[in-house]
Formats: structure tokens, C-alpha cells, sequence
């Protein structure tokens, strides 16, 4: 049903309203509180554009619909693009309703050596972006900005590549942390984006405990992962204390919740179990198209928070 957490804080106030003083009496009352058991149990994140049938293109609309569906964050992979007052616009809303915002993506050059070599002109391009990343932060602030490594260079040793990968995010997570600013690294799986130097998550752990950094993180996609190597449970426990945003995506097909072979739900459960309370981007599509498409969506998510 639209608007299911409006229509239940509205009535949950009209019977506080409507029962009047008279509660202040009873014994061992305590202040009521109208319910707010429509929004979702984790902070799943529409991107903008989830909704346009429902809601509209409007950025700011977008969001109070999701928050009238219980979403509690968002996300933009591309919010670094966006017209400097858009961006004060989005983050005032999304402040005003209490909602995080995840990741958007600050680098993800998928045809470039980026950081496996040691190269000062790609070196100095980073740092510049990292700086420019920082003060998109300070100025809205959001937290969290992706960063994807790049290439592999199929002439050079693996430990060499590491080494150089580390070495520079060192320096670039130095600046994020300074500008208050967290680097998630993101792998993707070797099937649909070959040649790519970051793929798995323990490779990813490896890299993070190298670098040492409470500004250079992970961001979990489930839907990569389970191609690469599943055992999402596992490696979810196994990388959690690098771990700072996920993806979401069913597989096969890079759907909603419920179209592939994932089993979210219990995935859901260990996540809130950890105490997690920051965005899982719904960085996927739809399984069926229009308003229809849009409801089902919802829907889907309600049958996954079910736990």
C-alpha cells in the first residue's frame, strides 16, 4: 500500500490524540510514541530514478516517497555530478527525514592501470580526485566516496601490484581521513568487467588490513560476490571489520530481491545481527517495468525484511 508510513503515523496520532489525558493516569504508563513500524528494518537504499512512475523525476519528491515507504537512505553513484544546489538541496532533505545517503562513486576507470602501477601523473590524478571528493563531502556532508582500482598488468608480478595498490591508497586514504571522508573499494566480478585488478573480497580484506586506515573500506556487492565466489555469509563475517556500504542485486540478472538465487533474507538478518545501520544501495533493476514494476519492488523488499 503507497504511503504505508504516513498513513500509520497518522493514525497512530489520531488514537493518541483521541484517547486524550486520560492514559497519563494509568500505571506504569510511559510517553507514547506514534509507531514507525512501516520503515524498513535496514537502511535499504532506492537509487533516484527508482520511482519515477510514482513519484516523479524530482530529486526532492523522490525522496519524501521513499521515506513515505519506509526507505531510510538513498543512494547516487553519480551525486558528484550533480549542480552544486542540487546536491544542498538533496542532502537538506534527506537530513531533514533522518535518511543516510550511500556511496557515490568518485573513481571507477575500468580501461586503466590506475593504481597497480607506480606512475606519478596517474598518482596525481588520483590525489586530485580524492581532494575533490573530500570537499563534495565537507560541503554536504555525505561519507562515503567508491573508488575502483582499476586494471591488472598482465607484465608484472601480482605481489608487485599489490604492493603498489596499497601503497597508494595509503597516501589517498591520509587525505580522506583528514577531510573526514571514507574510501570504499568496490571488486567486481571478472565476468562481466575482465581484467579488472580488485575481484574478491578476501583479496579486498587483504588490501584494507595493508593499508591500515579507518578511511579505506569495502563496499560488499552481493550481486558481484555471489558470481565471483558466494559464500556471502562467510565473507561477510569474515571482512566485517572492513566493510563500511553494500550493493545489492539478486543473480542472475542483477534484479530485485526474490528473482534470482540469492537468499537475502537470511543475509538481512546476519547484517542487522552486526548492528549495521548505514545504506545497502539497491544498485540493481526491476523484473517487471512501469508502476507495476515499481510496486512489485517495494513489495519485494517488504518480503525480505521479514525477519
Amino acid at each position: 500500500m503507497l504511503r504505508r508510513n504516513f498513513i500509520q503515523k497518522s493514525a497512530a496520532a489520531a488514537v493518541l490524540t483521541s484517547a486524550g489525558s486520560s492514559l497519563f493516569g494509568m500505571p506504569g504508563f510511559q510517553e507514547a510514541q506514534p509507531s514507525n513500524s512501516a520503515f524498513f528494518k535496514l537502511r535499504y537504499a532506492p537509487g533516484f530514478g527508482t520511482f519515477n512512475e510514482l513519484a516523479g523525476k524530482d530529486p526532492i519528491d523522490q525522496i519524501k516517497f521513499c521515506n513515505d515507504q519506509g526507505f531510510r537512505a538513498m543512494f547516487d553513484n553519480g551525486f558528484m555530478g550533480r549542480p552544486v544546489e542540487d546536491q544542498a538541496k538533496i542532502t537538506a532533505e534527506m537530513t531533514r527525514l533522518n535518511m543516510k545517503m550511500g556511496p557515490f562513486v568518485l573513481y571507477a576507470d575500468f580501461s586503466k592501470e590506475s593504481m597497480v602501477l607506480k606512475n606519478a601523473e596517474i598518482r596525481q590524478m588520483l590525489v586530485d580526485k580524492v581532494k575533490a571528493g573530500v570537499e563534495v563531502c565537507q560541503r554536504t556532508g555525505l561519507k562515503w566516496a567508491l573508488m575502483v582500482p582499476g586494471r591488472y598488468n598482465e607484465k608484472m608480478d601480482w605481489g608487485y601490484q599489490t604492493a603498489n595498490v596499497i601503497d597508494i591508497l595509503r597516501e589517498l586514504s591520509e587525505i580522506a581521513l583528514q577531510g573526514g571522508m571514507t574510501i570504499v573499494l568496490e571488486p567486481l566480478n571478472k565476468f562481466n568487467h575482465p581484467g579488472l585488478f580488485l575481484t574478491d573480497m578476501p583479496q579486498t580484506y587483504a588490501i584494507c588490513r595493508g593499508v591500515n586506515s579507518p578511511a579505506c573500506k569495502i563496499v560488499d556487492d552481493l550481486y558481484h560476490q555471489q558470481i565471483t565466489e558466494g559464500n556471502l555469509i562467510p565473507n561477510l563475517e569474515g571482512c566485517w571489520s572492513e566493510i563500511a556500504a553494500l550493493h545489492l542485486g539478486d543473480n542472475p540478472g542483477r534484479k530485485e530481491p526474490g528473482t534470482g538465487e540469492i537468499n537475502f533474507t537470511n543475509i538481512f538478518k546476519f547484517i542487522q545481527s552486526k548492528g549495521y545501520d548505514d545504506p545497502l544501495c539497491m544498485e540493481h533493476g526491476r523484473s517487471v517495468k512501469g508502476k507495476e514494476g515499481e510496486l512489485a519492488l517495494i513489495e519485494a523488499y517488504r518480503k525480505v525484511d521479514n525477519f
